[in-house]
């Protein structure tokens, strides 16, 4: 698999995963799968059916659903792209949550089947899952980041992102950020209760994912490249001053 340039374990977003990133790297150059590549990380995780394997994309058989595969058999199908190297990623990194995301899904897949919708619980699973992320933060940046006060939240709290701890969760995410654009917004879940901080920590994490509470959607729009020290270009105020990225909050509806 050909790694492009832009997959840079130095990227600020990819700190967390840097180390297990940085191996990859050769292994992929010479042509070896994703799925063995992942499988090589030394994974010790285990989901019900077993420990946590990394097998090729056709290893499901048709019809039945992704994440009912990986709750029935431990083992995810994995594509020989970026995407797929990612959510890997997330589930070396991240088991404790993958693996209550996974079970939440094949929960409501059992219960509900696969329609046409997926209904709120099952979109909210989605969204972190694809496109989600953390923040432990200082209680006045959540109060601009639920506000969308992005001028308070990226230049009058600035020096509060120095005691902040952002993790980018979601593998599409990821991958969407191999080439970065100024657009690209991250859904930052909040804590069920009163503390909206989560720890950047796995079991912290998968405490969070709580059924009730992930079908209220308690996903945060945060544009990622504004988060302070991720993007040269954001030390420049006029980088904020563009309503088609750092959009206000909509207007209560009656």
């Amino acid at each position: 698999m050909n790694l492009p340039a832009g997959f840079d374990p130095a990227r600020p977003w990819l700190a967390p995963y840097a180390p297990r990133a940085a191996a990859m790297t050769a292994p992929l150059a010479r042509g070896a799968g994703v799925a063995a590549v992942l499988s090589g990380q030394g994974a010790d995780v285990g989901l019900p059916a077993g420990p946590l394997r990394f097998v090729q994309a056709d290893a499901a058989p048709p019809g039945e659903a992704y994440e009912a595969f990986i709750f029935r058999t431990a083992q995810v199908p994995t594509r020989d792209n970026l995407h797929d190297l990612f959510n890997g990623l997330a589930w070396l990194h991240f088991p404790r949550a993958k693996r209550r995301l996974n079970e939440l899904q094949a929960a409501e897949i059992a219960r509900a089947g696969i329609g046409a919708t997926r209904g709120p619980l099952r979109d909210a699973l989605t969204l972190f899952d694809e496109n989600g992320a953390v923040l432990d933060a200082p209680a006045a940046l959540w109060a601009a980041l639920l506000a969308r006060d992005w001028p308070r939240l990226f230049m009058r709290e600035r020096a509060l992102w120095r005691e902040a701890r952002l993790l980018v969760f979601g593998h599409a995410l990821l991958e969407k950020l191999v080439s970065p654009r100024k657009a690209l917004t991250a859904h930052v879940l909040w804590a069920p209760g009163a503390v909206r901080s989560i720890a950047i920590d796995d079991a912290a994490i998968a405490a969070a994912l709580e059924p009730d509470h992930l079908a209220g959607k308690p996903l945060a729009p945060l544009p990622v490249l504004g988060v302070p020290g991720w993007w040269p270009a954001n030390e420049a105020p006029e980088f904020y001053d563009d309503p088609a990225v750092f959009r206000p909050a909509r207007p209560p509806q009656h």
